[in-house]
C-alpha cells in the first residue's frame, strides 16, 4: 500500500473509531442524563402518551388524565379540587413541567419505574400497554378540606395551614391559600400557557407554597420552644414560680424597652404558666438571653431547625429550612425568645415543633407519601414512621404541655378549645419590617388535640393579612388562627 492511501485509510479508521466511542458515550454513559432532560421532545413524547396514574387522598383519586387533540402529547393531567390539594401534588403540565408529588414520583405515575419492569414485560406480552402505579398519600380529606375551607372564608388572606400526626410524623393536612388549579394549565396550548403566566405574575403569588417553601417570623408561638429551652436547660425548673423578668423589658445593650399587650401588671415578674397564658414578651426574652444563642439554637435544630425537614430521598417535597442564625449578638438572642429578629420558620417548621412538644419531646419525620402501589395495587413502597431527633425529655415536654393546655383553657389560645377534647393552644402575632408599624403583621396560631384513646393532632395557622379588609387592631393569631385550628383538630378527632 502506498503511503497516501495509507495515510487515508489510517484517516478513515481514527473517524470510524471516534464515532464509535461517540455512540457508546451517548448510549452508555449519558443516556441517563439524556433520558431525563426537559429539553429531550421524546421524553415528553412518552410521558404524555399514556394516562398518568393516580394520586390517592382517603381512598379517592385527585388526579385524572384525558385524551388532547395533540397529534404527540396524546393525555393531559386533570385535578380533582385542584386548588384545594395543589399543594400537595403539584402540577404535570406539558408546557410547564413537574412540582412536587407529580415530580418526585414521575416514574411510578407513568409506569416507567424499574420496579415496574417486569410488569411493564408482562404487559406487552399481553398487549396492554403500559400501565401506571399509584400514589397514596397520608392526607385525610376531612382535615384538608377544614384548612382549605378556613383559610377561603378569610377572604382576601394569604395563609397556609399544616396538620400533623405527632406520632406517626403523617401529613393530615397541607394547605396553602391563595391556590390555583393546575388543570387550567395542564396542556400546552398558547390560552395554557397565559394562564400560568397570568398566574405567576399575581401579586398575591398563588403558585407559592406557603406550607412548605415560604418562610416568615414565628412571633410568639415560638416561645413554645423558648419554654422547653428553658426548662430542659435548667433555666426554669417551676413554670409557676415568679421570675425575675421586669416588664418592660429592657433590651440587652440597648436603651429599648419591650412591652406586652397585656400590660405590665400582668406581666412583671410574671411565672412562665402566666407569660404564656398572656403571651409576655419580657419573660421569654429573658429566658433566652439567659440561655444564651448556643443553647437556643442547640434546641431549635433539636426540633428542625436549620435542617431539611426532607431528605434528598423526598425529591421535590424538600422544604425550605427554618432558619435560627448563627452568631447573634445578646439582643439578637433575646428577640428570638418571643418569636422575632432574624428568625424565619416556615408553618410545616412550627407544626413540627407543636408535634413534638405533644408527643413528649420527640419529632417524627413528616411524610405525605403512605404508599406506593404498582398497577396491581401490589404495595411497591411503605413508609414507616421515622423518628428525626429527641428534641426535649418527656418531662420537659409534658410542663409544655402544662402550659399550652392553661393557656386553651384560660388564656389567649381559648378559641380553639372542643369539648371532649384535650387541646393546647398558642397564639403568635409577627411584626414585619425595619419599622413594625410600616406593614401590617402576620398571625399565627399552633395547637394540638388529644383524645382519651391516645390519638391526636398537630397543627399550624399561618395568615398573612396583607390583602384582608381588617383593621390591625384585630389581627391576632387567636381571632384569625384559632377557628381554623379547631376545625382542623374536629375534623381528625371527631370524624
Amino acid at each position: 500500500m502506498n503511503k497516501p492511501l495509507r495515510a487515508v485509510a489510517i484517516f478513515c479508521g481514527l473517524l470510524v473509531l471516534g464515532l464509535l466511542i461517540r455512540a457508546n458515550w451517548l448510549q452508555y454513559v449519558r443516556a441517563p442524563e439524556l433520558a431525563s432532560d426537559t429539553e429531550n421532545r421524546r421524553v415528553q413524547i412518552e410521558q404524555f402518551a399514556t394516562p398518568r396514574g393516580d394520586i390517592v387522598v382517603g381512598g379517592r383519586a385527585v388526579t385524572g388524565s384525558k385524551e388532547t387533540d395533540s397529534t404527540d402529547l396524546k393525555y393531559k393531567r386533570t385535578y380533582v379540587d385542584g386548588p384545594m390539594y395543589a399543594p400537595v401534588t403539584g402540577y404535570a403540565s406539558q408546557a410547564q413541567g413537574m412540582t412536587l408529588l407529580e415530580k418526585t414520583y414521575d416514574s411510578i405515575l407513568t409506569g416507567k419505574d424499574d420496579r415496574l419492569a417486569f410488569q411493564r414485560f408482562a404487559d406487552v406480552v399481553s398487549g396492554e400497554g403500559r400501565r401506571p402505579g399509584s400514589v397514596v398519600t397520608t392526607i385525610d380529606p376531612k382535615a384538608q378540606k377544614a384548612a382549605w375551607d378556613g383559610l377561603t372564608d378569610l377572604k382576601g388572606a394569604r395563609g397556609a395551614v399544616v396538620a400533623l400526626d405527632p406520632q406517626t410524623g403523617k401529613v393530615l393536612a397541607m394547605v396553602s391559600a391563595p391556590s390555583y388549579d393546575p388543570s387550567v394549565f395542564a396542556g400546552n396550548t398558547f390560552k395554557e400557557s397565559d394562564q400560568f403566566v397570568a398566574l405567576d405574575k399575581k401579586k398575591n403569588k398563588p403558585l407559592a407554597n406557603r406550607a412548605l417553601r415560604e418562610t416568615y417570623p414565628p412571633g410568639s408561638t415560638f416561645k413554645i420552644l423558648t419554654a422547653a429551652a428553658a426548662l430542659e436547660h435548667g433555666i426554669v425548673t417551676d413554670v409557676d414560680a415568679r421570675t425575675d423578668a421586669v416588664s418592660p423589658y429592657p433590651l440587652p445593650q440597648s436603651t429599648n424597652k419591650i412591652g406586652s399587650e397585656a400590660g405590665d401588671a400582668v406581666c412583671n415578674k410574671a411565672s412562665m404558666k402566666t407569660a404564656m397564658q398572656y403571651s409576655c414578651n419580657n419573660v421569654f426574652l429573658d429566658a433566652a438571653s439567659q440561655l444564651g444563642q448556643e443553647k437556643m439554637r442547640e434546641t431549635a435544630e433539636k426540633f428542625g431547625f436549620n435542617e431539611d425537614v426532607y431528605s434528598d430521598d423526598f425529591g421535590d417535597l424538600l422544604a425550605t429550612k427554618s432558619l435560627y442564625p448563627e452568631d447573634l449578638d445578646k439582643p439578637g438572642t433575646a428577640l428570638t425568645g418571643m418569636g422575632q429578629g432574624s428568625l424565619t420558620s416556615t408553618p410545616m417548621q412550627m407544626a413540627m415543633v407543636t408535634a413534638g412538644i405533644a408527643n413528649d419531646g420527640k419529632v417524627m419525620q413528616p411524610y405525605v407519601v403512605d404508599e406506593v402501589k404498582g398497577p396491581d395495587l401490589d404495595t411497591l413502597e411503605k413508609t414507616e414512621p421515622a423518628v428525626m431527633s429527641e428534641a426535649v425529655s418527656a418531662e420537659t415536654a409534658q410542663k409544655v404541655q402544662e402550659m399550652m393546655e392553661f393557656t386553651a383553657k384560660e388564656g389567649s389560645a381559648r378559641r380553639a378549645q372542643i369539648d371532649g377534647i384535650t387541646v393546647g393552644g398558642k397564639t403568635g402575632t409577627a411584626q414585619r419590617g425595619v419599622d413594625v408599624n410600616d406593614e401590617v403583621p402576620y398571625g399565627w396560631f399552633v395547637s394540638y388535640g388529644k383524645k382519651d384513646d391516645g390519638s391526636s393532632v398537630a397543627v399550624a395557622v399561618f395568615i398573612d393579612p396583607t390583602d384582608m379588609d381588617i383593621s390591625r387592631e384585630d389581627i391576632s393569631g387567636g381571632g384569625l388562627g384559632a377557628p381554623i385550628a379547631k376545625s382542623v383538630m374536629q375534623a381528625v378527632l371527631k370524624s
